[in-house]
């Protein structure tokens, strides 16, 4: 992680009066404490550690980990830390990016940098029933079920992340609706294959790319109600198009897991000077996000939207599609960016990548060792 260059000195010289309340300024802003986050996990077992009362942020739970020094990258601030507090050794373990987080807690800023790790099974047995750190930290495991459901108290920046653990590794992608054009009821024929062949619990992100048969989407989340769904952003009223909801539309908005945006609805959501537009204000206010991201400049606007969700309390963009990662046969003039180009993309995103883009549900290991958390697809994954 590189810190931003200093900028050069205006060559104007500031008067005394000026420079005492530009040096004034700076001693009352908080430093900004960069720090690497360890969400250590063995499948459904969380390792947390507990705050000390006399510490900042005392009396809650906490992902291990730790300031990171000038001379090392987040990566090696996070192996060392980890043995430093713990003695679990993760050199040979994946360290996946989550993403990056800014919070300012009024008398310190931190900027966490967010790495998930799986634990093999000899690791979680010879660690599982440490109760203490080798700081002197209380430590326990927690399932993943009581951690999102907010059973142990965390910091505020910590919020975020929980979210972001929600995310699956692996998301299905539904048919367009004109897949299924050469059947005498197109709907019929869309809502029949991905009823009888989705897997269960799968989160489906509904993309039928026809304004005119939302009222499918509704009908699939109601025949298949252990589905989780993800729908397009302008999906922002009931699903019937009436005022208000109804029963069954309550219920099936509690099976939403997320919105998503397109690449130009991502862009559109900023001005040429960057400053974001009217448009932001649309943006599901109910729902995380979950953006499509082609290129650098996409993802450094998902990047400042995803800002502008945390600071103003709103549900956080949970995850970026960057693709494509392979060449897929709906695309086929696209370039794909190969897994080296994608992992670089990847290390710029401030939430956590999905893969997209002629992958299958194999490739996960891929995508974790290259940058990413999840993968996603249509015709390899149905």
């Amino acid at each position: 992680m590189s810190n931003r260059s200093n900028q050069q000195s205006e060559t104007k010289p500031e008067s005394k009066t000026n420079s005492k309340t530009n040096s004034k300024a700076k001693a009352n802003k908080p430093s900004i404490v960069n720090v690497a986050v360890a969400v250590i996990h063995y499948k459904d077992q969380y390792l947390l550690g507990f705050r000390d009362a006399t510490q900042h942020q005392g009396n809650r739970y906490e992902f291990v980990g730790g300031k990171i020094e000038a001379n090392e990258s987040a990566a090696q601030a996070l192996i060392r830390e980890v043995a430093e507090e713990t003695g679990i050794l993760l050199d040979n373990n994946t360290i996946g990016k989550l993403g990056r987080l800014h919070h300012d807690y009024g008398d310190k800023q931190v900027s966490l940098q967010v790495y998930k790790i799986e634990l093999i099974a000899e690791q979680y047995e010879h660690h599982k029933h440490c109760e203490q750190g080798l700081e002197g930290q209380a430590l326990t495991w927690v399932s993943k079920s009581q951690l999102l459901a907010g059973e142990y108290h965390l910091p505020a920046a910590n919020k975020t992340i929980l979210e972001w653990l929600k995310l699956p590794s692996k998301i299905v992608i539904s048919y367009p609706l004109a897949h299924f054009g050469t059947h005498t009821d197109a709907a019929a024929a869309w809502l029949q294959y991905h009823q009888e062949n989705l897997a269960s619990e799968s989160w489906v992100y509904i993309r039928l790319k026809d304004a005119n048969s939302k009222h499918l989407a509704e009908q699939l989340i109601t025949t298949r109600p252990d589905i989780l769904a993800v729908l397009p952003n302008d999906n922002e009223q009931p699903l019937n198009g009436q005022g208000s909801l109804t029963a069954n539309e309550t219920e099936i908005s509690q099976r939403i897991v997320a919105k998503h945006l397109t690449h130009s609805t991502l862009m559109q959501c900023f001005d040429e000077d960057g400053s974001s537009t009217a448009l932001t204000q649309s943006l599901s206010k109910d729902y995380p996000l979950i953006v499509s991201c082609h290129d650098i400049a996409s993802i450094t606007a998902a990047n400042q939207l995803a800002s502008m969700r945390i600071q103003n309390a709103l549900p956080p963009v949970i995850g970026a599609f960057v693709s494509p990662v392979l060449a897929t046969q709906t695309h086929p003039d696209d370039t794909p960016f190969g897994w080296e180009a994608w992992s670089a993309l990847a290390e710029l995103a401030d939430m956590p990548v999905i893969g997209l883009g002629g992958l299958e549900p194999a490739m996960l290991n891929q995508a974790l060792q290259y940058g990413g958390i999840s993968v996603a697809g249509i015709r390899q994954f149905i």
